[in-house]
């Protein structure tokens, strides 16, 4: 029979442990997984399944308001700035002490909770204070991608969820039954790395392919004049300031959908839209920074491509395939390197002429 935890592909363990949780809830859930294994879908669909009286449906009335986050009893803690401050706690733990205006649960979701140990003045303690002395009728559903050891007395104040990363198939599943074609979600998957965000961003992008065999045709256009290699870089350059275009549209419906939901919560505008559009701009850097990794996995698996082809060629006694098994080792070798540098914060343009230089010269 179909519920809530059937839209969580790739998460059977997870969705179990789930099913059982929501019989006889206890008062705080930490939901834990890598980058990009829908933590906030799993959330949702265990808040779903707290407020349904048949335990998560998918159907009913209570399903619906919490799936489109419409639940005036499921609050989502929202920070003032990069890390979680004290006094944003202090406003979720205010309103974890109101009664439920439904007849389920007063839920309280706190986002990347590993962010209370950050910043000037870590706010855990605040955190841990309200995770200790709950309202009956209220659950804390929190997550994080990772648990520092700083989290260690919560974490054992809250029951663990576990996710797993998505496999390409897990993530061409969700993007063809979110609407996409087979063809474009299956190339979204393989280039998403296991990332769900990444994926329904790359899923919009109808430029994708043609990113791909600019890497990919990288070799064969290297012609071996510093002008040909800076025009090339200079294009690659370009294409990704285009590929943020599908998350910049992402971004903004997100932002009119906040901008929204506070208008019909009587506010006159988002308290929280600079920080929140801080956030986005993060959030494109490191897109920006994944697609990059990405494009250099596309051109090493070419070079890789023309190692096993030389190494054939040196089997079948080809002298000349020597030098191809070489020069591939040595390219291989300058992207992992120039992969290293993204870590450093190294200028874009920079590291991109570097590569071009590089490998042109084998």
């Amino acid at each position: 029979m179909a519920d809530v935890f059937d839209t969580l592909v790739g998460q059977d363990r997870a969705a179990a442990s789930m099913r059982q949780h929501v019989q006889n809830p206890v008062h705080a859930y930490l939901f834990t997984g890598p980058v990009g294994s829908s933590l906030r879908d799993a959330v949702l669909a265990f808040a779903a399944a707290l407020q349904c009286p048949e335990r998560g449906c998918g159907c009913c009335e209570a399903c619906r308001l919490v799936l489109e986050e419409k639940d005036p009893d499921v609050y989502f803690a929202e920070r003032a700035g990069v890390s979680w401050r004290v006094d944003d706690l202090r406003e979720a733990d205010r309103v974890s002490r109101r009664r439920p205006l439904g007849a389920g649960y007063q839920i309280i979701v706190i986002e990347e909770v590993d962010l209370t140990t950050t910043g000037a003045s870590p706010s855990a303690p605040a955190l841990l204070k309200s995770l200790e002395e709950p309202p009956t009728r209220t659950i804390f559903l929190l997550s994080a991608e990772e648990v520092p050891d700083a989290l260690e007395t919560i974490e054992s104040r809250c029951v663990e969820v576990r996710l797993k990363g998505l496999s390409e198939d897990d993530l061409e599943s969700i993007l063809t039954r979110e609407g996409a074609d087979v063809e474009s979600a299956r190339m979204a998957a393989i280039a998403a790395s296991g990332n769900l965000r990444r994926a329904r961003v790359l899923v919009r992008d109808a430029a994708l392919g043609e990113r791909i065999s600019t890497w990919r045709t990288v070799p064969e256009r290297l012609t071996g004049t510093p002008a040909a290699s800076a025009a090339l870089a200079g294009e690659i350059s370009a294409a990704l300031d285009r590929a943020i275009a599908p998350l910049q549209l992402l971004q903004e419906e997100e932002l009119e959908h906040r901008i929204q939901d506070a208008r019909e919560m009587g506010q006159r505008s988002l308290s929280n839209r600079k920080d929140l559009e801080a956030q986005f701009k993060r959030e494109q850097r490191r897109f920006r920074i994944d697609e990059l990794r990405f494009g250099l996995t596309a051109l090493t698996n070419v070079y890789r491509e023309r190692l096993a082809q030389g190494l054939d060629g040196l089997n079948q006694g080809d002298s000349r395939s020597e030098y191809r098994v070489g020069a591939s080792l040595q390219a291989i070798d300058v992207i992992v390197k120039t992969n290293q540098r993204l870590s450093s914060n190294i200028d874009e343009t920079l590291l991109l002429n570097d590569l071009m230089l590089s490998l042109m010269e084998l």
